[in-house]
């Protein structure tokens, strides 16, 4: 594959949406493909199962946190498969919004699940794709919070207690330190324009590669 497959993630309300926006603009000024997608949801299946695990409500009622991990790995086999790997076969730059390591830390760190069954089932749906670049953006809980208030409405997960929100944080962070060559760890308190322009000077050395 010839692409470049860069991640983002961090806890709801840490601003991976506009990071993945100011990317993705600043990329195609510079005359390169950007595949923007994002997980759960990025196919017309995933779309489904998005819904059923984050908006199904009554009609879904307690998901098991095994059922939880496998649904995820259900939306990104058919993620993969369909969205990321044939964009980059033909050389783009895909641009993510959460992908296995959103499941090592809600899954594994937040539902208490075994995070080495997690990442092999992750894995194994994934085929072993991983991306070139992870950009965590680390966002106190409590901050979170009030920005998804102050968006209005809350999910499934969105909507979790304190202590699960701040086994997430830390589950990223752990995650991060494990793996430093892939990761770049951001305080998502900087303002945007500051935290676009950290993203931008570890992804621009990629570049070279295509």
């Amino acid at each position: 594959m010839s692409g470049i497959f860069i991640t983002l993630e961090g806890g709801d309300g840490a601003g991976k949406s506009t990071q993945a926006e100011l990317l993705g603009a600043w990329l195609e000024t510079r005359g390169y493909e950007v595949v923007r997608t994002r997980e759960p949801g990025g196919t017309r299946l995933g779309a489904e199962i998005r819904r059923l695990l984050l908006h199904g409500g009554e009609d879904v009622g307690d998901v098991d946190p095994r059922a939880e991990a496998l649904l995820y790995a259900a939306d990104r086999a058919q993620h993969v498969a369909k969205v990321v790997r044939p964009a980059l076969e033909r050389g783009a730059v895909v641009v993510q919004d959460r992908y296995i390591d959103s499941s090592l830390a809600y899954q594994g760190a937040g539902r208490v699940l075994e995070v080495s069954d997690v990442r092999r089932i992750s894995e194994w749906a994934s085929e072993g794709l991983r991306p070139q670049l992870t950009v965590l953006l680390d966002v106190d809980p409590e901050v979170a919070a009030s920005r998804r208030e102050s968006r209005g409405g809350t999910d499934r997960l969105e909507g979790e207690t304190d202590d699960f929100h701040r086994a997430v944080r830390q589950g990223f962070l752990e995650l991060a330190e494990a793996d430093p060559d892939r990761y770049l760890v951001l305080d998502a308190d900087q303002p945007a324009e500051e935290l676009n322009e950290a993203v931008i000077a570890r992804v621009a050395p990629l570049l070279s590669a295509l």
